[in-house]
């Protein structure tokens, strides 16, 4: 609701209003006579007959909303977002004096909370700080920071993607001053919201069953903000609700992250490489996440040989996550490398209480990590950022190609040390 001007905003109404007392009206009606707009957009009603109006009209610019009949007012105006195009700015009136309500109603997306019996001192003071808004710039992007977009890649489920794709976020936010987009592509079970104890919202869920209202705007309203930096878009959709696409909501959601952010983090399912391949050809990096076992060394081989014909251009970093300390590995590290025909970039430790401690806190790893696990993930950002400052096609392969088949690959692996076969 609550975002900076765009174009499309001249075709609306200004102002309009919904009160639910007719003092409030008589307070609103002069004051937006002063601003240039008609008092007779002044409604009664309140939040119940806002949301019934705005159901089959357009927004406005501004919108006041009265929350004094409202019993439950952060649901209701969560309703309200329901029916409110992006680009409205939305000020609340109501009577509960209480700071944790509005400090949810902030962030919820609303401009402003003014408890009533305000003043017409008040009024004016909020009107133009709105309007402030609706005639300055959008979103500021540093010239000398060119978008970096990562895509994050478990090679199967549970080895530890997500957990590193929010760390990479909040590294690239809080360690390299940039502002980041992290997009959590699991729709139905993604991890991105909760990682940082935040609530996901229904922005991803909108955008991929409109994509046609996805737009500079939608993307500020949608975006859930952790910090200064960090913003999310996540879901956690019903699981008993298939939510078709052709893929063109995602589409459109990285392009308009490229415009909003100068860092887009993708945690992209490894099911999503099947069906929308494209997710991955304006990607500078894709961190491939493994572990050392088996089956994991059998689909890193599968989807670095996807990347390497799906996406040339990207480069790529491949990581050993929750790699134990006892040294009790399925497979070795050496059988991992010699089988994907490249050396492993990054290896994270197995740190159980560390993980526990960072869900226990509402933070990312990167966020709480010390000694010799801070260090792979100080590495991690640093790769990104400079592999995604390097020109030319995808990274180089560190191993030594041997032409061998995935079944050859694999029977290495198992087969105790002897001479090498020829393929």
């Amino acid at each position: 609701m609550n975002a900076p001007f765009h174009a499309r905003a001249g075709l609306r109404d200004p102002f309009t209003a919904f009160v639910c007392d007719e003092a409030t009206a008589d307070m609103l009606r002069p004051v937006a006579v002063e601003h240039g707009w008609s008092p007779e957009k002044v409604n009664k009603g309140g939040l119940r007959n806002a949301v019934q109006s705005l159901s089959v009209s357009a927004s406005p610019n501004i919108l006041f909303v009265d929350l004094s009949e409202s019993a439950d007012p952060l649901n209701d105006i969560n309703a309200l977002a329901e029916v409110c195009e992006p680009g409205t700015i939305v000020i609340a009136a109501g009577q509960v004096n209480d700071v944790r309500l509005y400090r949810d109603l902030v962030a919820s997306g609303i401009h402003d909370y003014l408890l009533k019996p305000f003043t017409v001192d008040q009024l004016r003071d909020t009107f133009a700080h709105a309007q402030s808004i609706l005639s300055g710039p959008r979103g500021e992007t540093q010239v000398d920071k060119p978008h970096v977009m990562t895509a994050v890649i478990g090679v199967r489920g549970g080895v530890g993607a997500s957990t590193l794709a929010t760390s990479l976020a909040w590294l690239l936010g809080e360690k390299a001053h940039r502002t980041t987009a992290l997009l959590d592509l699991d729709v139905h079970f993604g991890t991105g919201a909760l990682a940082l104890d935040l609530e996901p919202g229904r922005g991803l869920t909108d955008a991929i069953e409109n994509p046609s209202r996805i737009d500079g705007l939608f993307i500020e309203r949608a975006m859930v903000r952790a910090n200064e930096r960090l913003s999310v878009l996540s879901a956690e959709a019903p699981i008993n609700q298939p939510l078709m696409t052709d893929g063109t909501a995602y589409f459109q959601l990285q392009e308009e992250m490229k415009n909003a952010f100068e860092s887009t983090v993708l945690d992209l399912p490894r099911h999503m490489l099947i069906q929308y391949p494209h997710l991955v050809h304006d990607a500078h990096v894709a961190v491939v996440v493994s572990e050392l076992t088996l089956a994991s060394t059998r689909d890193t081989i599968r989807i670095l040989a996807w990347l390497k014909s799906n996406a040339p251009q990207t480069k790529v970093i491949v990581v050993s996550n929750r790699v134990p300390s006892g040294g009790a590995l399925e497979i070795s590290k050496k059988d991992f490398e010699q089988s994907i025909e490249r050396n492993i970039d990054i290896m994270f430790p197995d740190e159980a209480k560390a993980a526990a401690q960072a869900a226990k806190l509402g933070k990312p790893m990167a966020e709480i990590a010390t000694g010799k696990l801070a260090a792979p993930f100080a590495t991690l950002s640093n790769m990104v950022l400079s592999h995604a400052s390097e020109d030319g096609g995808a990274a180089e392969t560190k191993g030594n190609a041997s032409g061998r088949s995935l079944v050859d690959n694999l029977k290495s692996m198992l087969a105790k040390p002897k001479p090498a076969q020829a393929a």
